[in-house]
């Protein structure tokens, strides 16, 4: 065991929770830094008897951050929101929040520092995800210049919220939606591989300070991400292309409704701007950015994967023919 302390914000999350139980099965002393440390306690088996400890920190909050980054020896920041709700905002998650993360790590003397971002992540982005995503990159060069940056693109597992969200609406609707007639491409990547990227970083000295783009062996559009899913848990749907103004106006309605108390927004206009940009690796155009297998991972591919985690979407569950 190292013996050193990793100090996770957002470990609780879909990725947190994979980087937890890699950094602990790798010897790291973890303090997951969660809003809400009661509805983590999950997180405490992912590692031996005290190895994994839970704390209250909210990235809004300086003072709460300041605590979590004490004795730390690495920090990782994977805190980020799809949507904002109530006082969760871009600016206040994604680039505040990863600004007073690094400032405050430098302050304390943090030695290594991993900030998780997107594929995408632009400055003059007309997404505000992507323009807040890059302000946090920016904050963090600027306060921790030997800090790893890595950009996945979309990121799925047995909890994603990507592949799972679209086979449970495969369930009731006769129809999915092709937003911008489906033609925007992505490079899948598997959140173990992302999860085996933030201890690489750490591991490999040569990762100092640089940026990498996380993205899987196989690059899909997302008609044939969809097409890929309806064949996996058995179902035939018609694929429904929708153009980009009619779904911008339908993502300003849900972007109203996600303001009401305890209602989730299923889009937004701000998702609708993401996707008219593909979300692969090397569309940055950066000559300086590596990949994942500069990392020295092998990523998995989505047709060893996928299979496994959505089958209780079949007809029958596991008793399902394997496809339709």
């Amino acid at each position: 065991m190292t013996g050193k302390l990793a100090v996770v914000f957002g470990g609780s999350g879909f990725v947190g929770r994979n980087v937890v139980r890699e950094l602990a099965s790798r010897g790291w002393r973890v303090r997951a830094a969660v809003r809400r440390p009661h509805l983590a306690q999950f997180l405490r088996p992912m590692g031996a008897v005290g190895q994994v400890q839970l704390f209250q920190a909210n990235v809004r909050h300086a003072g709460s951050v300041a605590e979590a980054l004490q004795g730390a020896d690495a920090v990782i920041n994977l805190v980020g929101i799809l949507a904002e709700e109530g006082d969760q905002s871009f600016s206040a998650v994604q680039a505040d929040g990863a600004r007073a993360i690094a400032s405050l790590a430098a302050s304390e003397g943090v030695a290594q520092a991993v900030h998780v971002s997107a594929i995408g992540a632009l400055a003059d982005s007309e997404s505000v995800y992507a323009r807040t995503k890059a302000e946090g990159e920016a904050a963090t060069r600027a306060h921790m210049p030997q800090a790893t940056i890595l950009r996945p693109s979309i990121v799925f597992g047995p909890r994603d919220d990507f592949f799972n969200r679209f086979a449970d609406m495969a369930r009731l609707s006769p129809a999915l939606p092709l937003i911008g007639g489906g033609k925007t491409r992505f490079q899948p990547v598997y959140v173990d591989d992302v999860a085996d990227s933030v201890c690489a970083a750490f591991e490999n000295p040569s990762a100092s300070g640089k940026t990498y783009e996380l993205g899987g062996p196989g690059v899909y559009s997302f008609r044939e991400l969809m097409e890929y899913m309806l064949k996996v848990i058995g179902r035939r749907r018609l694929l429904v292309p929708l153009p980009f103004p009619v779904a911008a106006a339908m993502g300003t309605i849900g972007q109203n409704l996600g303001k009401l108390p305890f209602v989730s927004a299923p889009l937004t206009a701000d998702q609708v701007e993401l996707l008219k940009s593909d979300n692969i690796v090397g569309i940055s155009g950066e000559d300086t950015i590596g990949t994942i297998e500069d990392l020295g991972i092998t990523p998995q591919t989505l047709e060893s994967i996928l299979p496994g985690y959505l089958v209780r979407f079949r007809k029958y569950g596991q008793f399902s023919p394997e496809t339709v």
